[in-house]
């Protein structure tokens, strides 16, 4: 008679920490898509070996979280700065793989100028952007990214054109300036989405090896506290409201911008 063990198949892990996550514990509104780009950044930069060589840069917001849990070499930055702090970090050390980690206030608001210019003077960096089309920690106001119609603190009423004006694509203005290399947007709601995103940053920290030139990365996400949805409800919210204004995919591709899959754009309803 065979031993139990023996007639037990195989087990294969489905799921292990990455090693330069750190054992803090979470800080971010359940459900909130953070973590989760988190683990898929510090993935990549173990699967890569380039953890010795990986220098973040986060500034103000929710980002700001990411130095207890990143376990590689970190820099905070003023709000808005994180593109200029990294450039200063990337033209001393070359030869180091360099990311910031922003969201949209701060990278499409205050951030604006140094987002920009950056790009346009193709700094050989990674930008990862998370909008969320909010202001997640400072009270829910809105957010150049916040959708027409959408309530916030301070639209609330919805956000409305006459006044307030339009949602900023910043991804699409970005991708037209010849500095950048590549740009895509992602999202993190789904498995099919999470797969994706990861081979996003691999492919863009291999460009930055190859000195290509400026890589952003948009990760469409949500904001369960600041939308007051649960976890659920608020990635059916996004599927639904944000992902036509905000299409997943390649905007620009090795230099040469992609035209992207025209979806209709109504107002958030």
């Amino acid at each position: 008679m065979p031993e139990v063990a023996e007639l037990q198949p195989a087990l294969e892990a489905v799921w292990t920490k990455p090693e330069t996550l750190t054992e803090t514990r979470m800080h971010y509104c359940p459900g909130c898509g953070h973590g989760v780009v988190h683990k898929l950044l510090m993935e990549v930069v173990d699967e890569l070996g380039i953890r010795q060589d990986t220098i973040g840069v986060a500034p103000v917001g929710c980002s700001v979280f990411a130095y207890q849990y990143l376990d590689v070499d970190m820099q905070e930055a003023a709000h808005g700065r994180a593109a200029a702090v990294a450039t200063g970090i990337k033209r001393v050390l070359p030869d180091k793989y360099v990311f910031s980690y922003q969201g949209d206030g701060d990278l499409a608001a205050i951030g604006t100028a140094e987002t920009i210019h950056a790009a346009n003077r193709g700094e050989n960096i990674l930008v990862l952007f998370i909008n969320n089309g909010i202001y997640g920690m400072t009270g829910g106001q809105m957010a150049p990214t916040t959708l027409i119609g959408m309530k916030t603190s301070t639209t609330p009423e919805g956000r409305e054109t006459a006044t307030m004006g339009y949602p900023l694509k910043i991804t699409e203005l970005l991708a037209m300036l010849p500095g950048v290399y590549s740009v895509s947007r992602h999202a993190v709601y789904s498995p099919n989405t999470v797969r994706a995103l990861k081979k996003a940053i691999t492919k863009a920290f291999q460009y930055q090896k190859e000195k290509k030139g400026y890589c952003l990365i948009e990760v469409v996400s949500n904001c369960p506290s600041g939308w007051k949805m649960t976890p659920v409800e608020s990635n059916k919210w996004l599927e639904k409201n944000m992902l036509p204004l905000y299409p997943l995919g390649d905007i620009k591709v090795e230099g040469t911008l992609v035209q992207p899959v025209q979806k209709k754009e109504g107002q958030h309803s």
